[in-house]
């Protein structure tokens, strides 16, 4: 008889045997291969932390108890065993399952979460909410080892340790974040050793030598301090000590039971925060994903007996286009750097770190760190790119200002994954690119249609001696059309990829594809639409859009990202600045974040496809037109 489909809610984990715990494990891990195979997602990580997450459940009670997860892509076992069993088998594709905590889903979810390091500041800000209402609960942040590389965890830790909050943070240690974990921090946790029995048998220990009259409290406090010298030597739990935790583990993340008695022995504890070390294996349970854990951090729907993609087919992603173009550049110019914060394979960039490892740099996810870190470099006379998924450059916004743009550094940001990204969804969306650097002063903004364009911008910003940001997509785009006007891209100059009077479409991106499939569309109506080509957003090209304002054609802003602030916003202020017309319609995504699906359905659900803007266009010059007649028809009355 199979354990999973009983499980209806934590109550009933609770209910379950050791044994049966190991049993559910086994189904749970083979559910999650199941799905993950069909529907892709984030599988090697969500494996191994299983027996953790089920050791959970049996030790608290959620929702009262509150778990906090951080990232958020290891919570596949959560959902299953708090009543999303009916909806898992939709993870991650359009109106279906997220593939994050998802807190419109569950009230076992309590933050839409899928950043890194911050679990631990959002548990504290529970625990301090508990105290002050008087709530009787437990509080737990479950982090990953590679977050523990960000700064935020030991800004949270070193405040919870100052104010002594009840509070339980567990290290889930599977010695793999995305990349490999570099630095110090990453050598400290092999090094981590320590006994879950040492408080009990120190306190132990002081209780009985206590009992003895007049030298019972001098030696016991000797006893305490040559204890407290032995576990500094032997164990590695002084750095979370001095922050104010008390230390426990490391633990094996296959053992339930021990697992739970130490969080009932974490529970225990009220005048300090704790940290509960727990060493898991990414992958566990799927050989593939064990020894290839990175191939199988996310992954595309898979065949389990092969691990091959379903319908495969090889092609570059935008990144490693971008990665490859970065060889190019470095092999020609010595002063050309590459910088990533954790994740060398997703922005391309390990290729470049095969070919020119001195001049390689893994910060860890550490991105505000490695803004800085290229200012410096920037200063010291190289130039450094910083590959990075947009939405994760969002967490360096203060130093990319102060000090990058300030300074006016030579540092390039390769802005990966910028607009829609599809079944990662609202936190990974990368969409608020635009907004966030258009206001940046000495930032060149550009924002490629296709792989050609892409080296083109790259090789711009290198003869530059400003800061710079280059945005693409998650997909490669082939190249797909040439400037009939005969230029090259250049910092400040727009490209005309077709002629029309009867309006004129403004595109960035792979918008800027969609604009050329809407022109065609019209064509068969007799609307003779332009298509350029916004590559550069800052500086933007004003004789071109002096031009058009001059001709009184009709424009229309298209761009996959967001409206306030963006790329049709910029390009309204530049009008008004030249007292020209300013666009008739700006098309982009709302005030709102967009959910997770299939990037068709997502492009469709914010009117970007071809076929609706065409429809835009033509619903803009029917607005124009009977704009005019009313226009006539009053004059006629007067």
């Amino acid at each position: 008889m199979q354990i999973l489909p009983t499980i209806t809610g934590p109550a009933d984990v609770k209910k379950l045997s050791i044994a049966e715990c190991e049993q559910l494990a086994k189904e749970v891990r083979q559910c999650i291969i199941d799905t993950v195979s069909h529907q892709g997602g984030h599988l090697a990580s969500n494996l191994g932390i299983v027996d953790l997450t089920i050791a959970l459940h049996r030790s608290f009670d959620s929702p009262k108890d509150q778990l906090v997860f951080d990232v958020g892509h290891q919570v596949y076992a959560h959902k299953l065993l708090t009543g999303r069993q009916g909806i898992f088998k939709t993870l991650r594709s359009y109106h279906g399952m997220s593939g994050f905590p998802c807190q419109a889903e569950s009230e076992h979810d309590l933050f839409d979460t899928g950043h890194s390091s911050t679990s631990i500041s959002m548990a504290l800000g529970l625990a301090r909410a508990r105290d002050l209402k008087g709530e009787d609960r437990h509080v737990v942040a479950i982090v990953g080892d590679g977050a523990l590389t960000g700064g935020e965890c030991y800004e949270a830790m070193n405040d919870a340790g100052q104010g002594h909050t009840r509070l339980i943070v567990i290290l889930n240690d599977n010695e793999m974040s995305i990349s490999k974990n570099v630095g110090a921090l990453s050598k400290y946790f092999k090094n981590l050793r320590a006994s879950a029995s040492w408080y009990g048998g120190k306190k132990r220990i002081k209780a009985r030598m206590t009992k003895f009259p007049l030298v019972g409290k001098p030696l016991a406090h000797v006893i305490e301090n040559v204890m407290n010298m032995v576990k500094s030597v032997t164990t590695g739990g002084e750095l979370f000590e001095a922050l104010g935790f008390r230390y426990l583990g490391p633990f094996d993340g296959k053992n339930i039971d021990e697992m739970s008695r130490v969080f009932e022995e974490a529970k225990a504890v009220e005048d300090m925060p704790v940290l509960i070390h727990i060493v898991t294996v990414k992958g566990d349970g799927y050989d593939l994903a064990e020894r290839q854990p990175e191939r199988f951090h996310g992954t595309a729907p898979f065949r389990v007996e092969t691990g091959l993609k379903r319908g495969f087919k090889p092609s570059k992603s935008a990144a490693n286009c971008a990665g490859s173009i970065l060889v190019r550049m470095a092999s020609e110019d010595e002063r050309v750097l590459a910088v990533t914060a954790a994740m060398s394979t997703g922005t391309g960039l390990s290729e470049f770190a095969r070919y020119f490892p001195k001049r390689f740099f893994d910060v860890g996810i550490a991105e505000q760190h490695a803004v800085t870190l290229c200012a410096g470099m920037a200063r010291g006379g190289f130039r450094p790119f910083f590959a990075v998924y947009a939405t994760f450059f969002q967490r360096a916004y203060d130093q990319m200002i102060h000090d990058v743009c300030l300074q006016n550094l030579p540092v390039c940001i390769l802005a990966d994954h910028a607009g829609l990204v599809g079944d990662d969804g609202k936190t990974h969306h990368g969409v608020f690119i635009l907004p966030m650097c258009l206001s940046m002063p000495n930032l060149v903004v550009l924002q490629p249609r296709d792989s050609a364009e892409l080296e083109c911008a790259m090789r711009a910003v290198l003869k530059l001696d400003t800061p710079s940001v280059i945005a693409y997509p998650k997909e490669e785009i082939e190249p797909y059309a040439s400037d009939i006007g005969g230029h090259t891209l250049e910092v400040g100059r727009w490209q005309v990829l077709r002629e029309g009077e009867d309006a004129a479409l403004l595109a960035t991106g792979r918008m800027t594809k969609h604009a050329l499939e809407a022109a065609g569309l019209l064509k068969q109506d007799g609307i003779q639409a332009a298509v350029i080509d916004c590559c550069s957003l800052k500086p933007m090209d004003t004789q071109m859009l002096s031009d058009i304002g001059r001709r009184c054609i009709p424009m229309m802003t298209i761009e996959e990202g967001q409206l306030e602030g963006g790329m049709g916003s910029e390009i309204a202020r530049c009008c008004m600045k030249q007292e020209l017309p300013v666009p008739k319609r700006m098309l982009g995504i709302g005030d709102r974040f967009v959910t997770h699906g299939a990037m068709p359905l997502l492009l469709e659900e914010c009117g970007l496809m071809p076929d609706q803007i065409a429809m835009q266009v033509k619903e803009m010059l029917a607005g124009l037109t009977a704009g005019m007649d009313d226009g006539r028809q009053h004059a006629g009355k007067a």
